[in-house]
C-alpha cells in the first residue's frame, strides 16, 4: 500500500457526526447501516463515481470532517429524493447533504460556482441577464418583457448576510 493511501486517524473528528446530527436535516445520520441502496439508486452516481452517498455518510460517521467538507462531492446531490424514497432506514439523504452543506458554508467552504451565482443574483435579480434579444423574442410571442428586479433580490441577500466573495 503506497504511503499516500494511509489514512491518519488522528485527524478524524469524533464529534463531526454529532455536529451533523444537530443540524436540521442531519438528525438521522446514525441510522445508516451502509446497505448501499442510496448509491445504487442515485442518478448522479450513475454519471460520476465522485458522488457516492454511502461513502459520504461513512466518512462523516468516521469523523473525516476535513475530507467531507473540503471535497466538492457533497455539492453534487441533485435533491431528486430517489434515495430518500428507497432508504430502508429513513436516513433522508438529501436533507443530510443539505445539513453537511450548511456546515461547509458556515466554514466558508463554498464552491466558486455558487459564489458566481450570488454575483449574478445581485447584478440581475436572477441567475442570468435578460437582454434586448430575449425580450424581442418574448415580444414575438406577445409575452411581456422581463425587467431586472435586482434591488429586491439584493435586499434579501443582504438580510440573509449572503456575501458575494471575490474570486
Amino acid at each position: 500500500m503506497p504511503e499516500d493511501d494511509i489514512i491518519d486517524v488522528s485527524d478524524f473528528d469524533p464529534n463531526f457526526r454529532d455536529e451533523i446530527a444537530a443540524e436540521p436535516g442531519g438528525e438521522y445520520i446514525r441510522r445508516c447501516f451502509s446497505c448501499g441502496t442510496c448509491s445504487a439508486s442515485c442518478p448522479v452516481g450513475g454519471v460520476t463515481d465522485k458522488y457516492n452517498p454511502r461513502r459520504i455518510i461513512h466518512m462523516a460517521l468516521l469523523g473525516m470532517r476535513q475530507e467531507v467538507l473540503s471535497s466538492g462531492f457533497v455539492w453534487l446531490c441533485s435533491v431528486c429524493y430517489t434515495c430518500y424514497e428507497r432508504c430502508p432506514q429513513d436516513v433522508r439523504i438529501p436533507e443530510l447533504m443539505n445539513a453537511i452543506r450548511n456546515i461547509a458554508v458556515r466554514e466558508g467552504r463554498i464552491p466558486q460556482t455558487f459564489k458566481t451565482q450570488v454575483g449574478q443574483l445581485r447584478a440581475h435579480g436572477r441567475l442570468y441577464e435578460v437582454g434586448d434579444y430575449e425580450n424581442e423574442r418574448r415580444q414575438e410571442y406577445d409575452l411581456p418583457p422581463i425587467r431586472e428586479e435586482s434591488a429586491q433580490v439584493r435586499q434579501i441577500l443582504d438580510d440573509m448576510d449572503v456575501e458575494e466573495e471575490a474570486e
